[in-house]
């Protein structure tokens, strides 16, 4: 009873913080002159992104061991594994619905107004350094050098892909942003102007630490659930604890199609897809090498890794009409629904006791 109390309370304050992050970033976006790219996929992905991108961090750097795998090693791999994963399927799914919603409370279509080349950039930088860090899972445990070798060559690409959105015009103009939500508490907005930009970091600032407090709580209430149920370490982390790391990703996403605000809403989940793709992964490689390989005979290895297929299928499907017609729907994003239920499906018929 106690954890599910802990669920919603947290769930509620992820809220709170996911709608004063959205609101913060677009300012601080405009501030510093970026465009709507930079800020969906750079800004905002890589600030929601912090709630699963600490788990695997705490687990395998500071719980796991340096020479055997370890359960806090396998909690951390699946995690890494589940971001990209619940990205490209279920926060697609909660996304698409929302611009349903949207379209039947505007009484129009579903045709989200993005802007295609910043989302295919994403999509197609995602790809690469997936499949890069996937290659490396079938490495031999030895090569130590090669593993290190593909860290450095995600790190960099990661820093070209920010520094490609950075570049871009700026395009966020003052007069189509809500007014800051902590200007009425901190004088910073009002006839004389657009907010302060020390009045726009605590409010970031305060967002963050609401998403980020409140995601660790909702982790810790749901792996108490789960763990009653006799989840292995490895599943646990894949399925359950990326549901509430990446809740800001999905509220925020879900907050900025009821703006009318499309680009900013994909670009926040395509974004943390990069991100996850890039600087996760270069702590399994070089921290967790062992727990970082699909093991022959091991079925939770094997179930784990085989996710990655599941996110490329549904990005594929989803994003190919954009690709080669310029159109995304709400109704394609309902896609990334059936490939969770199938993975869902799949982690049942293995069994979820598999080690």
């Amino acid at each position: 009873m106690l954890d599910l109390l802990l669920v919603v309370v947290a769930f509620v304050v992820i809220l709170v913080g996911s709608e004063l992050f959205t609101n913060g970033i677009e300012w601080f976006g405009q501030r510093l002159g970026l465009a709507e790219g930079a800020v969906g996929s750079v800004l905002a992905a890589v600030g929601t992104a912090l709630p699963e991108t600490i788990v695997p961090i705490v687990a395998i750097l500071f719980s796991g061991s340096d020479t055997v795998p370890t359960d806090a090693d396998s909690i951390g791999i699946g995690a890494i594994l589940g971001a990209p994963f619940m990205l490209a399927t279920l926060a697609m799914f909660v996304t698409g619905v929302a611009v349903l919603v949207r379209a039947r409370g505007r009484g129009a279509n579903d045709d989200m107004v993005v802007k295609a080349p910043v989302l295919l950039k994403d999509v197609g930088f995602f790809f690469a350094a997936y499949l890069v860090a996937l290659g490396a899972a079938f490495l031999p445990a030895g090569a130590d050098l090669a593993r290190v070798a593909v860290a450095c060559a995600l790190l960099a690409g990661y820093a070209i892909y920010v520094r490609s959105h950075l570049g871009a015009e700026a395009d966020i103009v003052a007069a189509d942003l809500a007014a800051l939500r902590f200007s009425r508490f901190m004088g910073g907005a009002g006839a004389a102007g657009p907010p302060s930009r020390n009045v726009i970091n605590v409010q970031v600032l305060v967002a963050l630490g609401l998403i980020v407090g409140g995601s660790v709580v909702f982790v810790d209430a749901i792996e108490g659930l789960a763990h009653s149920l006799s989840v292995a370490p490895l599943i646990l982390a894949l399925v359950v604890a990326p549901i509430a790391t990446e809740l800001p990703e999905k509220l925020n996403s879900v907050i900025w199609v009821r703006a009318g605000k499309d680009t900013l809403a994909m670009g926040n989940i395509t974004g943390a897809m990069v991100f996850q793709a890039c600087i996760p992964t270069t702590v399994g490689l070089v921290f967790a090498a062992d727990a970082w390989r699909v093991v022959p005979g091991s079925t939770a290895s094997l179930v784990a890794f085989t996710s990655a297929v599941f996110a490329f299928l549904s990005m594929a499907v989803i994003f190919v009409p954009l690709w080669r017609q310029g159109r995304l729907r709400g109704r394609g994003l309902l896609a990334g629904g059936l490939f969770y239920v199938a993975f869902l499906v799949l982690v049942v018929m293995v069994g979820t006791g598999a080690s």
